[in-house]
């Protein structure tokens, strides 16, 4: 990927730009392997890296907004505080780059006054603006204060007419602090959640809800995490760290009970609402009584444990507390989709009832040093590979 913000100096956020893409991928791989190579044998099945397009594929913009009213930036800020537009970056989707240009029109219009930094004043600090796979649009405005409400209300209709948003919404962050957005969301259109389809399951995506930045690397996570366990015996799963419910939706099958957690409630209510679409569209295994979630927090975790124990931790991975209570409850199979390999590598030496029988990496983050890891595992003495 060529990047004229790159090769000026203006930005360096894609740190790897200047290694060719498939040495990129191989070193990813490289560097996963020599971290998990003290904890799996030999002979396991390590996949072929999974990739997709170096440019174009980021389905989520976070865009700090500074400049004028008259002359706004949307994109990053320099070493003292001023404002670098990166409107055409090419990591973004298409759909995102088209809606920058009229998204600056209207900080024009609405009279949004771009936050300074340095001088600790202005209203409009973010635009976070996310793309579906259906061209769809949720727009999210990252406030100050309320102050500018009642004029981004009036200008409302003028960007709905130009642009294809589902959902916007107003995102209250009053702290002068590198903090991307607050507790406080104010949606207002009528829609509350962006349909993100991944094959035959349509998650809904709430204004705070975490979803993958990659939507085509997501949908072959997914459909790999339901490849593998369905080779496997599995009558129960417990998804942890569930988010919108990608991994539980996309796992459930008849005669299989699934449950997600999640710790937050817009999230759980966003997995609720995909289950229920599911159900209707008659997707086998989706019922309420097959598919439930609970608002809670992953590290609590108590009870009985599953056949199948799916973990999809933030970066800093499950920690000592949850990997003792999986090694005490000892569900038969473990699925670890881990964002931080180094983490990934940390948390399964901490449990080493399992033994790893399938790896893979997908490359989410491409341009970067980051990665995912898909890994399959099995409770030595227990579980078959391949019933």
């Amino acid at each position: 990927m060529d990047c004229h913000h790159f090769d000026a100096g203006r930005c360096r956020s894609c740190t790897w730009l200047s290694t060719p893409y498939e040495q990129q991928v191989a070193q990813l791989d490289a560097r996963a392997r020599d971290l998990l190579a003290p904890l799996v044998d030999p002979s396991i099945r390590w996949e072929p890296p999974v990739t997709g397009p170096e440019s174009g594929f980021r389905n989520k913009a976070k865009m700090v907004v500074a400049g004028t009213v008259e002359q706004p930036t949307l994109g990053i800020l320099d070493p003292v505080g001023g404002g670098v537009d990166l409107r055409d970056c090419g990591l973004h989707e298409p759909a995102i780059q088209a809606a920058l240009p009229t998204l600056a029109d209207l900080v024009t219009r609405a009279g949004l006054t771009p936050y300074d930094v340095p001088a600790r004043r202005g209203e409009l600090k973010h635009l976070l603006v996310t793309a579906s796979p259906d061209g769809e649009l949720m727009v999210r405005f990252v406030l100050r204060s309320t102050e500018p409400l009642a004029r981004l209300r009036k200008h409302l209709p003028w960007l709905l007419d130009r642009l294809p948003i589902a959902v916007a919404s107003v995102n209250l962050q009053p702290e002068h602090k590198a903090v991307l957005e607050g507790e406080e969301e104010i949606v207002l259109t009528e829609r509350d959640s962006l349909p993100m389809r991944l094959g035959p399951v349509t998650l809904q995506l709430r204004p705070r809800s975490f979803f993958q930045t990659n939507t085509a690397i997501a949908e072959r996570l997914y459909a790999t995490a339901r490849a593998w366990t369905d080779d496997i015996e599995v009558g129960s799963v417990l998804d942890l760290y569930c988010g919108v419910g990608g991994f539980a939706l996309t796992l459930a099958a008849p005669g299989r009970r699934v449950h997600g957690v999640e710790v937050s409630a817009d999230a759980v209510r966003a997995a609720e609402a995909a289950r229920a679409a599911a159900h209707a569209a008659g997707i086998p295994g989706t019922s309420p009584e097959e598919v439930g979630f609970t608002a809670g927090d992953a590290t609590a975790t108590a009870g009985a444990a599953p056949d199948l124990l799916v973990v999809n931790p933030p970066r800093r991975g499950l920690g000592e507390r949850l990997c003792a209570w999986i090694e005490e409850a000892a569900p038969a199979w473990l699925l670890y989709s881990s964002c931080r390999p180094e983490t990934l590598a940390r948390d399964l030496g901490d449990l080493p009832g399992y033994e790893p029988v399938r790896v893979q990496l997908f490359d989410m983050f491409p341009q970067t040093e980051h990665a995912e890891v898909l890994v399959l595992a099995r409770r030595r003495g227990r579980g078959r590979f391949g019933a």
